[in-house]
C-alpha cells in the first residue's frame, strides 16, 4: 500500500516499523517525524538530529527550565575542596578584625542575627547568579552583560568588576603597607622610621613583585588554591589567639594597660556603652549605623563565584552551590566566633581594629599580625584573578 506526496512520487508505508492496524494514538513522535517527506530528504540529517534534540529532549526538564549547557566548553580540573579553599579566601578579608567592634555596638545576638540574614542573602544572590550562568550557558560576567544590555552592558560590567577588585586590593596593600614596617621593626627592636628598608612604600613593593605578581600570573585558578589554604591556616592561627587571650587576659575593662599598648591614645567613651565586663545582648547607640558596612561585606565573594565555577571539576549548578555553601558556613563560623571572644575581651571598650588592644610587644602577638598580613597578601591575586581572567 502506498500513498503519493505532493511531489507525484509514491511513499510506501510497508517501510514503516508499525501496522496500518496500529490506532493513530500508538504513533510515537518520532515515528510522525519520520513520515514527514520533507523531514527524510529536504533537511540533512544533522538538522533533523537538532531538531529532534530541540522538541523531543531525552529527559523531561520542568516547563521552563532547560540543562545547562555552557558555551564556553572549558573543562574545569579544579577539586571541590581547591574551589572552597579559593571562594572562602575570597569571602575573608580584613574586615573581620572589625567585627568585634560591630559587636559591641548591637549586642551578641543582634550581630548574630545580621550576620546570619547576611550570609543567608549573600548565598542566594550566589543561587540566582548560577540560575542566569545556567539559562544562557554562560560563565563569564562581561559576556553576560553583553547578553542581557548589549555592548554598553559588558563595558558597564567590565567596569564594575575592575573598579571593585582593584578598590579591595588597594585596601589590602595599603594594610601591609601601614603594618608590616610595624612588624618588621618590632621584631628587630628598631625605629621604623630610621631605616630605609623599613619604609611603606619600599616594602609594598618588594611584597607585589615577589609574592603577588608571580600568583596574579597563574593562568588558573586551581593552583592559588593551595596559597588559599594557607590564608585559611593564618587566619585561622589569629581565631585561636583571639581565643587563648581571652582566656588569658581575663577583664581588661578599667586596667587596659596591660592589653594595650602605651603608644596608643585611649579612645574617648561613647554615651550609651556599657563600660563593665557584662556582655550585651542588644544595644543600641550612635555607632551602630557604622557597624552595618563591615557586616554588609563580610560576605562578598560575588566577582570570584563564576570563575571558580569555571575552573570546577564536574562542574553543575548543584555542586558550585555546595561550594558556596560550604565556604559561607564556614566563614560564618569563623567571623561568629572572633566577633564573640574578641568583645567578650574587651566589651565596649574594643577599637575598630582589634589587634590594636592587645600590647603591640606581645610575641603571640606579632606572630597574629604577621600571620594577618601574609593572609592578607595571599588575599589579593585571588581578587586580581576576575580582572585578568575577564
Amino acid at each position: 500500500m502506498a500513498i503519493s506526496s505532493a511531489e507525484g512520487s509514491v511513499t510506501p508505508l510497508c517501510k514503516l516499523p508499525c501496522s496500518i492496524t496500529d490506532p493513530p494514538t500508538h504513533f510515537s513522535a518520532h515515528r510522525m517525524e519520520l513520515q514527514d517527506p520533507k523531514m527524510n530528504r529536504a533537511l540533512p540529517g544533522s538538522a533533523v538530529e537538532q531538531e529532534h534534540e530541540g522538541f523531543l529532549p531525552s529527559r523531561s526538564p520542568s516547563p521552563g527550565r532547560k540543562p545547562a549547557q555552557f558555551m564556553d566548553q572549558f573543562e574545569g580540573k579544579t577539586s571541590f575542596g581547591m574551589s572552597v579553599f579559593n571562594l572562602s579566601n575570597a569571602i575573608m578579608g580584613s574586615g573581620i578584625l572589625g567585627l568585634a567592634y560591630a559587636m559591641a555596638h548591637t549586642g551578641i545576638l543582634l550581630f548574630l542575627a545580621l550576620l546570619l540574614c547576611i550570609a543567608l542573602l549573600s548565598s542566594y544572590s550566589i543561587h540566582l547568579l548560577l540560575t542566569c550562568a545556567g539559562v544562557v550557558g554562560i560563565r563569564a560576567y562581561e559576556q553576560l552583560g553583553q547578553r542581557a544590555l548589549g555592548p554598553a552592558g559588558k563595558v558597564v560590567v567590565a567596569a564594575v568588576i575592575c573598579l571593585h577588585n582593584v578598590g579591595a586590593m588597594s585596601s589590602y596593600l595599603f594594610i601591609i603597607k601601614s603594618e608590616l614596617p610595624l612588624v618588621i621593626a618590632t621584631f628587630l627592636d628598631m625605629d621604623p622610621e630610621g631605616d630605609w628598608f623599613l619604609k611603606g612604600n619600599l616594602l609594598i613593593i618588594i611584597v607585589s613583585v615577589l609574592i603577588i605578581l608571580p600568583l596574579a600570573l597563574m593562568r588558573h585558578l586551581g593552583y592559588l588554591g593551595y596559597t588559599s589554604g594557607l590564608s585559611l591556616t593564618c587566619m585561622l592561627f589569629f581565631l585561636i589567639s583571639v581565643i587563648y587571650k581571652k582566656f588569658q587576659l581575663g577583664c581588661t575593662v578599667g586596667h587596659n594597660e596591660t592589653a594595650v599598648d602605651s603608644k596608643s591614645s585611649p579612645s574617648l567613651p561613647i554615651q550609651g556603652l556599657n563600660t563593665s565586663c557584662e556582655a550585651q545582648m542588644f544595644t543600641a547607640d550612635s555607632q551602630m549605623f557604622y557597624t552595618v558596612p563591615i557586616m554588609a561585606f563580610a560576605f562578598v565573594c560575588h566577582p570570584e563565584v563564576l570563575p571558580i565555577y569555571t575552573e570546577l571539576c564536574r562542574p553543575s549548578k548543584r555542586r558550585m552551590q555546595a561550594v558556596a555553601n560550604v565556604s559561607i558556613g564556614a566563614m560564618f563560623c569563623m567571623y561568629g566566633l572572633t566577633a564573640t571572644f574578641g568583645y567578650l575581651t574587651f566589651y565596649s571598650s574594643v577599637e575598630a581594629e582589634m589587634l590594636h588592644m592587645y600590647s603591640q610587644h606581645d610575641l603571640l602577638i606579632l606572630c597574629v599580625r604577621l600571620a594577618v598580613l601574609l593572609a592578607v597578601t595571599l588575599t589579593v591575586p585571588v581578587v586580581l584573578f576576575p580582572v585578568c581572567w575577564g
